[in-house]
């Protein structure tokens, strides 16, 4: 790949990147076949042989300080890995995080590194919603993203159409179950909503299925998304036996 035709990224590029090793060395063991080249800055000394895996999988590495000085002003990262956007399709026999109109990248990532943390493999996005291939999404997932499946939808009617048998829970403030280990349903094929930061989810989405709330102190008025993301799918994954 030319050194000079990597540029800053923008989301109407057909290729995006990893910052930093750790993220590129999970893209590199999860997906390698999206992998068009990798950067190694001159300053590059981590442990991990990086150029010796990529020449097994017959992936170009470089050696050009130049590209992260136009990638990678603000950031002391010495590893880059271009690759190709590619797209998936969710599972029908596994459950699913729904995040509708998600806007921050940071929680977009964290819910996605949760997820493969806790065994849960299927992310559907309702647009519109944070870039999922920008660099700051794959640096918050610490390179997660390539170990799940992704799926945009332009709103939550054509995912619930493409998926009608997924039974849906919205965690929303007024949710009728009060959420913990002993009351959480037990069902083969779930599907966990969370809403936008600011807005919440859609009155759509919140009358749909079944809703449930977090039990929270009264000292804030709601949690962060990847936190109330992050408890609603350990404790659903926990009593599915998905961890």
């Amino acid at each position: 790949m030319n050194s000079n035709n990597i540029r800053p990224y923008k989301e109407e590029f057909d290729y995006s990147y990893t910052s930093g090793a750790y993220a590129t060395i999970e893209m590199l063991k999860a997906n390698p076949i999206v992998v068009r080249a990798v950067y190694i800055h001159s300053k590059y000394a981590g442990i991990e042989n990086i150029d010796g895996f990529c020449r097994e999988k017959g992936i170009p590495v470089l050696y050009n300080d130049r590209v992260f000085e136009r990638i990678n002003r603000k950031e002391n990262t010495y590893v880059l890995g271009v690759f190709r956007k590619y797209f998936c399709r969710l599972m029908t026999n596994r459950p699913h995080i729904v995040l509708v109109n998600p806007s921050d990248m940071g929680n977009l990532g964290t819910v996605i590194r949760t997820m493969a943390g806790l065994n849960m493999h299927d992310l559907a996005v309702v647009t519109p919603a944070a870039d999922i291939f920008h660099p700051k999404t794959i640096r918050a997932s610490m390179g997660a993203l390539f170990h799940i499946r992704f799926q945009c939808f332009d709103s939550f009617d054509a995912y619930k159409k493409a998926f009608p048998d997924h039974v849906c829970f919205p965690f929303t403030p007024e949710g009728k179950i009060s959420l913990n280990r002993r009351n959480c349903p037990r069902v083969p094929l779930f599907s966990l909503l969370f809403g936008n930061e600011a807005s919440g989810l859609p009155a759509q989405c919140r009358s749909t299925g079944t809703s449930v709330t977090i039990p929270q102190s009264s000292l804030v008025d709601s949690l962060n998304l990847s936190v109330a993301a992050g408890i609603g799918i350990f404790i659903f994954a926990e009593k599915n036996e998905l961890i």
